[in-house]
């Protein structure tokens, strides 16, 4: 897997989301005095317009689904941006817009979960990076260094994955010269669909289904092949092997395990890996190891898809950025 020439196992380890957004947009990674540029101009972009949150607040009120609470909200975002009477084709808005589209759907999904807790909306601040301002929204406190470094991480190996359902969803609503919103809109709608962005909630709830369980991962996972059951997280349409992904997201999950003292969840799944890899020749792909990643960091389930589109939000900006100049 490689993004405009660098490879995913360099960019995970050596680059931050900001990092790889700013690759994606401009071709080319930044220097110094560029990503510091560019960051402060993404920090600033996070508030949500009162009229925004309200929205939110009223989807959190009525137990939407996080994914079409989001899909409605990045929709309602364009009535509020500056540029949104802009040239489809003026390249300067449409990055400006992708820089508010993306800065803002972290904000959006903090409050949506704060909301229907209870709990009270947490402002996004200017000094944290994408991802640890978003978990520090989220849980209402900053978090520590190994939370922050994977969240960041786990936004870099998601951002972008070619031309698979939901950028090209973008691409073809972007292909009418509708605007940017209109085509992370339709991105979002595509990544809803089960078959693209819903099987790291599956692993999950494997998972849990697993532990819940009187039976030994192994012999869980026999007898559901048995029964006929489809296992998520294995097979992709690209990889017919390991997903490079699954290998970082795999040493993320060990870590974190390590790091709190509870190995199950990391055990469970390579067990459960090792025994499709030998049976039915099956690898595991990135949503594999993001569930046990997630819930280890204390994100709820129902979130994962959204903070899929979190990331994935500036692939397809950059997808879309092409399709314009094209």
């Amino acid at each position: 897997l490689i993004y405009r020439g660098h490879t995913i196992e360099d960019l995970a380890q050596g680059a931050s989301y900001e990092e790889v957004l700013y690759l994606l947009w401009h071709g080319h990674l930044p220097a110094e005095d560029e990503l510091e540029e560019f960051t402060e101009a993404m920090a600033d972009e996070r508030e949500l317009d009162e009229g925004v949150l309200e929205t939110v607040r009223t989807l959190a009120d009525t137990d939407a689904n996080p994914m079409s609470a989001l899909q409605t909200v990045v929709s309602e975002l364009a009535a509020f941006d500056p540029d949104a009477d802009a040239d489809p084709t003026d390249r300067e808005a449409n990055l400006r817009k992708g820089r508010r589209i993306t800065a803002k759907i972290p904000t959006a999904l903090a409050a949506f979960e704060r909301a229907r807790n209870d709990d009270e909306f947490v402002a996004p601040r200017e000094d944290l990076g994408h991802a640890a301002n978003f978990l520090y929204m989220l849980n209402g406190e900053e978090p520590d260094e190994v939370l922050a470094e994977t969240f960041d991480q786990a936004l870099v190996l998601h951002v972008d994955h070619g031309l698979n359902a939901s950028t090209f969803a973008a691409m073809v609503t972007a292909s009418t010269l509708a605007d940017v919103h209109a085509a992370t809109t339709s991105a979002i709608g595509a990544l809803s669909g089960s078959l693209h962005g819903g099987a790291n909630q599956d692993v999950m709830r494997m998972l849990k289904e697993v532990d819940d369980s009187d039976m030994e991962p192994l012999e869980w996972v026999e007898t559901a092949l048995e029964e006929g059951r489809r296992v998520p997280g294995f097979g992709h349409r690209v990889y017919n092997v390991k997903d490079p992904r699954a290998k970082i997201l795999g040493q993320r999950s060990e870590a974190l395990g390590e790091a709190a003292g509870d190995m199950r969840w990391y055990e469970m799944s390579v067990t459960i890996e090792e025994h499709l890899m030998e049976e039915k020749g099956l690898a595991p792909n990135v949503d594999f190891y993001s569930a046990s990643t997630y819930y280890q960091m204390g994100i709820p389930v129902d979130l994962y898809t959204p903070i899929f589109a979190m990331s994935r939000a500036g692939g397809w900006i950059a997808h879309v950025l092409e399709q314009y100049d094209d």
